[in-house]
């Protein structure tokens, strides 16, 4: 392939993946339902694992992963930029359990990491109402609760994977039922985790719930904000009204939907 070619196809690929035409819209609106119907996959893993389908379908996304990474990765023409992406390492976490089901099934719980990245991905807040939610009140509060679920199927799949087979968990549902009451300090004891490591697991679950619960409530309940960078000192969250900045005084002309 011509260097020329080359630089091409990476040029479309940018487009496609980061641009703002309506072709690159009708690319990521592909990207996102994609994304959705992989999620899916994820949460119907329980119950396809044990027939010949869940191979086909298993190995079919590892290869549309991988493609995609490989895509965003030729597209973006800065790979160390990419590789300090949390997105980047958690999209290859993911793939690595596609393509070895047999040795790592019991850490399939980690895919369920591809809605939060999915959820935290610039493309899908350009798509979602062509952008009229991008960097607002809603995309936080979207973060949040999401990130809250995410960390909550996790624990379950951690639980459910290292515990179940001990006399505490009968199933998954225990296991959900286990994360709820630690995740909220509730504590009704009546399932409990054995060993150290059952112990060290609640009080981390107890910990990174409480933080996670007053994220959330702190996301809600503070006054709305919008994104528009001061051009003088640079202050990126103003209220929505401001008129100057709070930071340096510089005076804002902040647009809005208004006639």
């Amino acid at each position: 392939m011509s260097v020329q070619r080359s630089e091409a196809i990476r040029y479309r690929l940018n487009q496609l993946y980061y641009g703002k035409s309506r072709a690159s819209a009708r690319f990521r609106i592909g990207y996102i339902i994609v994304d959705l119907a992989i999620i899916a996959f994820f949460v119907a893993v329980p119950l396809l694992e044990k027939t010949p389908l869940f191979f086909v379908l298993d190995y079919a996304i590892a290869a549309l992963l991988a493609a995609d990474l490989g895509a965003r990765s030729y597209a973006s023409g800065d790979i160390r930029r990419l590789l300090r992406s949390p997105i980047f390492w958690v999209d290859l976490v993911v793939l690595l359990t596609l393509l070895l089901p047999q040795y790592l099934l019991n850490f399939g719980f980690l895919r369920v990491l591809r809605l939060w990245t999915l959820v935290h991905s610039d493309i899908f807040w350009r798509v979602v109402g062509h952008g009229r939610y991008d960097d607002t009140y809603v995309e936080d509060v979207t973060r949040a609760i999401v990130t809250l679920i995410t960390f909550i199927f996790v624990v379950t799949g951690f639980v459910y994977t290292s515990f179940v087979s001990g006399e505490s968990l009968d199933g998954y549902v225990d296991a959900l039922y286990f994360t709820m009451s630690t995740l909220t300090t509730t504590g009704y004891g009546d399932i409990t985790l054995p060993g150290t490591w059952g112990k060290l697991l609640s009080i981390a679950t107890m910990l990174a719930g409480i933080t996670l619960f007053l994220r959330l409530g702190q996301t809600v309940v503070r006054p709305r904000k919008i994104r528009f960078p001061c051009p003088t000192c640079g202050l990126q969250r103003h209220d929505v009204d401001a008129v100057h900045c709070k930071a340096c005084g510089e005076q804002l002309n902040i647009p809005n939907d208004e006639e």
